[in-house]
């Protein structure tokens, strides 16, 4: 008897997802759309937030862990002169003031932006749906006894300012950054950094790894879902090599010369007969199987 759910689809799908909607809501249309149980998502957006959502579809949910660890690259705009308690436009105003006008010069913006770049700790928002001891820590920031995250890494690799508008006392940013960073910690960073309150009052995800929301598909306007599944192979941005099907139908090692000139511990996709079938990892001697996809459920 097959899995239950289970339509033999596998795919990548790109979605721009719409504002008021969680990553969850998206998920479920495309489960109700497809017929398929297992669909999952690469990297969470929050209601506020638009753009890209990488949905994952049948077997190449099992691809998550690869497709979310891709940098990141938003348009943000942060707004100073208040600070919310959810660092975003959602939440309650906690403080608020003034905000000089020397805040409002692109140059300034552009400088302390830079002071920005690179590896970094960040305190992830109370507001998050980060798990600590089995408590989610915006459940516990709600009831009112938030949790004290721990700092993590994160590394900001571009940040460019797009416009100053005085008017709404906002800056409107380009961030490209690694997985893990909340832009709206960002922003609130950028607010203590000026020495003024601030928070994230526009997010959109432009792209993800070598995906881009130019190549996404709305949401209201999808019907034919496998129709709109993306190139798995170029999606996942990973070195190729080609094999014979029967060379990993049981998850067997691969000959370390397949992967020759590529260092130790990284990851390859395996293609055979042009179909994404595997994910290997080198090793010192040989290549060692991560995801093998049963070739029965590739569409």
């Amino acid at each position: 008897m097959g899995r239950r759910g289970a339509t033999g689809l596998a795919g990548i799908l790109l979605v721009d997802k719409p504002a008021g909607l969680t990553s969850h809501d998206v998920v479920a249309r495309i489960r109700r759309l497809t017929g398929e149980g297992r669909v999952g998502h690469a990297g969470t957006l929050d209601p506020m937030a638009t753009g890209l959502l990488v949905i994952l579809v049948g077997p190449y949910t099992r691809l998550e862990p690869y497709m979310s660890s891709a940098d990141k690259t938003y348009n943000a705009t942060i707004t100073f002169g208040s600070s919310t308690d959810t660092e975003d436009a959602e939440g309650a105003v906690v403080a608020s003031a003034e905000v000089p006008d020397s805040v409002l010069d692109r140059t300034f913006a552009e400088r302390v932006l830079a002071g920005f770049l690179g590896p970094q700790k960040q305190r992830p928002p109370a507001y998050s749906a980060i798990k600590v001891n089995g408590t989610v820590a915006h459940r516990a920031a709600r009831s009112g006894s938030p949790i004290e995250l721990a700092e993590r890494d994160i590394t900001v690799f571009e940040a460019q300012v797009l416009g100053v508008d005085a008017r709404q006392c906002a800056w409107n940013v380009s961030f490209r950054v690694s997985k893990g960073t909340y832009i709206r910690s960002l922003a609130r960073d950028l607010g203590e950094a000026v020495g003024v309150p601030s928070h994230l009052s526009g997010l959109r995800r432009t792209a993800s790894g070598p995906l881009s929301v130019e190549d996404s598909h709305r949401l209201d306007e999808l019907t034919d879902v496998v129709g709109a599944f993306t190139d798995p192979i170029a999606a996942l941005g990973l070195p190729v090599i080609h094999v014979e099907d029967t060379m990993i139908a049981n998850g067997s090692p691969l000959d370390i010369a397949l992967a020759r000139g590529l260092a130790v511990d990284t990851d390859v996709t395996v293609v055979c007969n042009g179909i994404l079938r595997a994910i290997y990892r080198v090793t010192g001697d040989r290549l060692v199987p991560r995801v093998v996809l049963p070739s029965a459920d590739i569409s």
